[in-house]
């Protein structure tokens, strides 16, 4: 019955269930195709908007190197670890005189066995780069450490730790950015050593037990 009932279809019946079939099967293929762009532009978006700020630019461009080509980012960055250090040292100092809990002074320790050296890097690279380097604080950092000299006890050591766990994390991100993509290698060997340092700082001054991690965000001060 079936096989008489096909045959008895006429021409222009078969060619309509056919097209209907090939018009199915295109549907269905293009919606499947649909979903994961659509998926990967919402990804996509996200990332951009994760993404960190774009770096200072000194207006000087790429300039050739013996170690490789030196970008606006390089620079930026190597003038970064120097500022880090400008006011890092001095804090780490402060908190191995003024810590009373053996963590606080332990984190002191660390911040300044660490910045001595990566400021010692940092001084080399911009030497052999002609990097012109910074000589003191920011404004800002002077007014952390305005912060520190005021605060007194318990309040001194947690504005210590939110202080400097804040200013580590920044840094970790941009680090991971300046080490993928820098062509120069000596750059590049500054911002490994800066990765191991920044990430034993944050482990340390974690280790206090101090760090409000809510107010690890740039929307809330950190001197509450």
């Amino acid at each position: 019955m079936r096989r008489r009932n096909t045959r008895g279809w006429s021409t222009a019946t078969r060619y309509s269930i056919a097209s209907a079939v090939v018009i199915t099967a295109l549907a269905l293929t293009l919606i499947a195709l649909l979903v994961p762009v659509d998926k990967f532009g919402s990804r996509a978006t996200a990332a951009t908007a994760a993404a960190p700020a774009p770096a200072d630019d000194d207006g000087l461009g790429t300039v050739s190197t013996a170690f490789g080509p030196l970008t606006a980012a390089d620079r930026d960055f190597v003038r970064k670890v120097r500022l880090a250090g400008l006011w890092e040292l001095p804090a780490g100092r402060q908190a191995q005189q003024r810590g009373t809990r053996p963590a606080i002074r332990t984190a002191g320790d660390h911040l300044v066995d660490g910045h001595t050296e990566l400021d010692r890097q940092a001084i080399q690279v911009g030497q052999a780069l002609g990097i012109d380097l910074p000589n003191q604080p920011s404004a800002q950092q002077q007014d952390w450490l305005g912060q520190l000299n005021r605060a007194k006890g318990e309040e001194y050591e947690r504005l210590f730790t939110q202080l400097l766990r804040r200013a580590h994390g920044k840094v970790f991100s941009l680090l991971a950015g300046i080490r993928a993509q820098t062509r120069n290698s000596m750059v590049r060997a500054l911002a490994t050593s800066a990765n191991a340092t920044v990430l034993d700082h944050i482990t340390v001054l974690e280790d206090t037990g101090l760090v409000d991690f809510d107010g690890l965000s740039d929307n809330v001060p950190p001197t509450k």
